[in-house]
């Protein structure tokens, strides 16, 4: 008798322990799945990462029950695929013109933009000459090989007075649609990371160099360069913005990333750290419409 006492005390003593076990186990599972549903992956390259890891730790974050994961990438045909196949949610480092460039170009896994952060200004950079002018006949001016950024960069030299373009030049046309070259340039289209070491080619004049890379090559394009975009109509295409997957574009929590983005604090953040070489835009979607 006293033998089955203790056995019914141990059954139940191990049926207690199975139950708070199993209690323990579902709510660190809901936990968990509250924790990953609350999770955004935010792609970025460059000085971009920097700016979303410091804003993934903010306070303001946590308010709005956000968790936010970094990763970083080293170029942007691979974060945009990713974020387009759903593996990455938000990224953040694109012009909205390389973000139209690519939904050109990829007919089935389509991005979405949720919004405009800010314009950084694509550079003329030249480590012999002080002034555009001064760029001797002939000479040999380096140029992204990416489409939207040949294009920009082309725009640029235009402004600059270096070269006219056709009536019709697009935001993803290239070196055919110069209408006239009166100082008979040659163009010579590079992967963009690489401008500043192209700098340092003797064979080559000038870089235009976009100023995410620039800051990675030291370079601060409003004391660097010898021309540079300014902030107006004619450079809207070139402002960047957070894309999602286009399955995504009504997703509610990726838009208070913008919220936060457009803070006071971050934007005293991000002017310090750059030298106000990030300058702040915002704007809605439909003014690249106008």
């Amino acid at each position: 008798m006293e033998k089955m006492r203790k056995n019914r005390a141990l059954l139940t003593l191990v049926g207690i322990i199975i139950i708070v076990a199993g209690i323990i186990t579902l709510t660190v599972r809901n936990n968990n799945s509250a924790k990953n549903s609350d999770t955004i992956t935010i792609g970025s390259i460059g000085s971009d990462v920097q700016i979303w890891k410091h804003i993934a730790n903010l306070p303001e974050v946590k308010k709005e029950h956000l968790n936010i994961k970094v990763k970083s990438f080293t170029d942007g045909v691979s974060l945009n695929t990713a974020t387009a196949e759903n593996k990455i949610d938000v990224n953040a480092f694109q012009s909205y013109a390389y973000y139209v460039a690519f939904n050109k170009n990829n007919k089935n896994e389509k991005l979405a933009a949720l919004g405009t952060t800010y314009l950084e200004p694509m550079g003329i950079y030249s480590s012999k000459y002080k002034r555009v002018k001064d760029i001797p006949n002939g000479s040999t001016i380096a140029l992204a090989d990416n489409p939207a950024n040949t294009a920009r960069g082309l725009k640029l030299l235009e402004k600059a007075g270096l070269i006219k373009l056709k009536s019709d030049f697009g935001s993803l046309s290239g070196t055919s649609a110069i209408a006239d070259n009166p100082h008979n340039f040659k163009f010579k289209e590079i992967d963009d990371t690489t401008g500043p070491r192209i700098m340092k080619d003797n064979s080559i004049a000038a870089v235009l160099i976009g100023n995410t890379i620039a800051l990675e090559g030291k370079l601060n394009v409003l004391k660097d360069s010898i021309y540079h975009e300014e902030v107006n109509q004619s450079t809207k295409e070139n402002i960047n913005i957070l894309a999602t997957s286009e399955r995504n574009k009504d997703n509610k929590k990726y838009k208070k990333l913008l919220k936060v983005y457009h803070s006071a604090k971050v934007q005293k953040y991000i002017k310090d750290k750059f030298d106000g070489t990030k300058i702040q835009v915002q704007k809605p979607l439909s003014y690249f419409a106008d």
